[in-house]
């Protein structure tokens, strides 16, 4: 028989081993989205300069705890976009692992084994496939939150404490976590001293945002962060959208329909204190990311997935062995199918696999002006207006002659520009395009013209009578496309 620790071990390895594994085609992948707009770049500020606040990109009230992670990483193996995958990779494995313990924990008074198939869940979910080897906050607080829960049940309350701080200061929105221990210690144990240990996460995250506001005058790092993320999200329309999307991942997509009709089977399996607690945390991190921010990311849900996915394979345990097994089986195979399958409406790329495919169109027209049009004046719009300027991105050799940054793809944004600025402009689809069988009908034609803009992208027609620009190429890879427009010749 192994001890504990050595079974740990073991499980550990295992998970990492898988985890690598699973991602060995995408392990020097260059930066996507936000990791090239504002992560990796704060992290080299924390590599290069030891600057905490960051210079080189717009400062948020985002804290430094991923980022002086990777830079710690860069001081000693060298900048490369394989350690920052690697690093991503080893906390996630992390996550996996203490998510497996979490699940056997929430699962004790079930029948069978279905800790093993929580596991499963998260390892071949899409959006934790992705997530677990990119540069973002989300997938190391969900590691956080799940540590933070088990140290909990074990009435660790001062570890408990010190893993909510490190919590805190990798996602501000976890606050709530600490503040859900802090008040279940207060009001239902009445054990005050202990609830006082919390305190720490919400003098820690206090600190930072003092430190922010004095390097940059603002409490949440710039004005435009604060009217997105804050007076923006707060409208009716914008929390409608933001609900009805929370619900729709949680209990809808990709396979989660088959894990909702497992809850309904068993709710009764989902009882007692532990549960009411991991719930009470899932509930408050949802809350708090559905009504702030102005981009209703399913990332952000993240640290909600380890509960929920316990939630789905414990109450499955009511079921009949055989067809439970059947459920779980096709759950999981919905979710690898979700790797490669895009949705018919908008979603976030980072999602699945689509990532991947906006990364390859981007290097692909990035390489094609650094070969055949060095020196060409450029326009473009964020993010690929990043990935020319910066090789470390890992698009180009040599910063590439950008001129105009575009404020967005819109045929408003385009407008505003002088076509005697650039020679080339370089235009992308931002966003996956509504499947034109759903616009024609009319209620689901009413319900995406209210949430959501279809019409991100000017239309070549457009560019041409606007700017006099014409298309000149263009590559398309799974759906997506990237397109570059030159003067039309007289």
């Amino acid at each position: 028989m192994f001890s504990r620790r050595a079974s740990h071990l073991i499980f550990f390895s295992a998970f990492a081993a898988l985890l690598v594994a699973m991602h060995l085609p995408f392990l020097t992948l260059p930066f996507h989205w936000d990791e090239l707009g504002q992560f990796v770049p704060a992290a080299l500020d924390l590599y290069r300069d030891g600057a905490w606040v960051p210079h080189s990109t717009a400062p948020n009230v985002h804290p430094p705890g991923v980022m002086l992670i990777l830079a710690l990483v860069w001081k000693i193996f060298g900048f490369s976009i394989l350690s920052a995958r690697l690093t991503m990779l080893a906390i996630a494995a992390v996550g996996v692992f203490l998510s497996f313990l979490l699940a056997i924990r929430l699962a004790r008074k079930a029948p069978g084994a279905p800790a093993f198939a929580a596991v499963v869940f998260l390892m071949v979910a899409p959006l934790f496939y992705t997530q677990s080897m990119l540069v973002l906050l989300d997938m190391p607080a969900m590691t956080l939150t799940v540590l933070a829960l088990l140290l909990f049940f074990d009435e660790r309350y001062a570890a408990c404490a010190a893993a909510a701080t490190a919590l805190v200061l990798v996602k501000e929105t976890a606050i709530t976590t600490p503040l859900v221990f802090a008040a279940w210690l207060w009001f239902r144990e009445k054990r005050h001293r202990e609830a006082l240990y919390f305190l720490a996460p919400a003098a820690a995250l206090g600190l930072w945002l003092v430190a922010l506001h004095h390097a940059t005058g603002y409490w949440l790092g710039n004005d435009e962060f604060a009217r997105f993320n804050v007076d923006q999200s707060l409208r009716f329309s914008h929390i409608a959208y933001a609900i009805g999307r929370r619900l729709y991942m949680f209990f809808l997509s990709d396979g989660h329909f088959l894990g909702t009709a497992a809850l309904i089977a068993g709710w009764r399996f989902l009882r007692g204190k532990e549960w009411r607690i991991a719930g009470l945390v899932a509930v408050a991190q949802t809350a708090v990311v559905t009504l702030l921010g102005g981009a209703v990311l399913d990332r952000y849900m993240l640290p909600v997935l380890p509960i929920l996915y316990a939630a789905f394979a414990v109450a499955g345990s009511a079921w009949p062995r055989p067809v439970r097994l059947i459920a779980q089986a096709a759950m999981v195979t919905l979710f690898v199918v979700g790797w490669f399958w895009n949705p018919p409406v908008p979603f976030p790329y980072e999602n699945n696999l689509a990532m991947v495919d906006f990364v390859h169109l981007q290097q692909e027209a990035a390489e094609y002006l650094e070969d055949y049009a060095n020196g060409q004046r450029i326009a473009s719009a964020w993010p690929f207006t990043e990935a020319v300027v910066n090789p470390e991105f890992g698009y180009v050799r040599r910063p590439l002659n950008l001129t105009v940054r575009t404020g967005g793809l819109r045929l408003a944004n385009l407008a505003q520009l002088n076509p005697k600025d650039f020679d080339v402009l370089v235009l992308y689809s931002a966003e996956w395009s509504v499947n034109p069988r759903l616009m024609k009908i009319k209620p689901i034609r009413s319900l995406i013209n209210a949430f959501l803009d279809p019409n991100i992208n000017a239309t070549s027609d457009e560019i041409r009578t606007t700017l006099g620009f014409v298309p000149a190429l263009r590559w398309t890879r799974g759906g997506q496309w990237i397109e570059m427009y030159v003067p039309a010749t007289p």
